[in-house]
């Protein structure tokens, strides 16, 4: 008979299996690290909010279903090129291009405001920037809604990824979580924005 014991500090630890990237691909760095801390920030009671990528990705349908009409439209392509330009690559690219430019920037997160802290907290907008030829990881907390009465000021670090691989390219994720999760406790912990002034 063989037992079994479990811990329950999963939510606040870093995952038993480790983590292993590229670090001569600097998309998978920034991939492997955006994915850590799309966990840290969810373990600590923040629920992804996936609206803008539904919306995105209800108008990739659309853009599809006009395609698709177009294929099938009574005129062949020379006559309908104006129609297949107008409606799918000029208008609904164009939209989307538009959502991302304004509200997604570099982010990769979106959340809710915490559990119970809704009337006094804004949801979080995580993003980051690992620029080419660099080893300098910059992530950036801000308010999902920056307006907001609650929206506090945005919080940030740069730091070298070397910091947190070993040399065969294994995340260390201690160091990374409690980084991360420094950042949180700074952006829970700074004055709102609109009280400060």
């Amino acid at each position: 008979m063989t037992t079994t014991t479990t811990t329950n500090d999963t939510a606040t630890s870093p995952n038993k299996n480790p983590k292993k990237t590229n670090l001569l691909d600097h998309h998978s760095i920034k991939h492997l690290l955006d994915e850590t801390v799309t966990e840290i920030v969810t373990s600590r009671g923040y629920s992804e909010d996936v609206r803008t990528s539904n919306v995105r990705l209800l108008i990739g349908a659309i853009i599809i279903i006009i395609a698709l009409f177009a294929q099938f439209y009574n005129k062949k392509f020379p006559d309908n090129k104006n129609f297949l330009i107008g409606c799918i690559y000029v208008l609904l690219n164009g939209i989307l291009q538009l959502i991302i430019y304004t509200k997604e920037k570099n982010a990769f997160l979106f959340t809710y405001p915490p559990t119970g802290f809704a009337y006094n907290s804004t949801g979080l907008m995580v993003s980051s920037k690992l620029p080419r030829f660099s080893d300098k990881y910059t992530l950036v907390i801000t308010s999902a809604d920056p307006k907001s009465i609650s929206a506090k000021p945005n919080v940030e670090f740069t730091k070298s990824v070397t910091k947190w691989f070993t040399e065969e390219g294994v995340l260390v994720e201690g160091l990374f979580w409690k980084d991360v999760e420094g950042l949180i406790n700074d952006y829970a912990n700074a004055k709102d924005n609109k009280k400060s002034k």
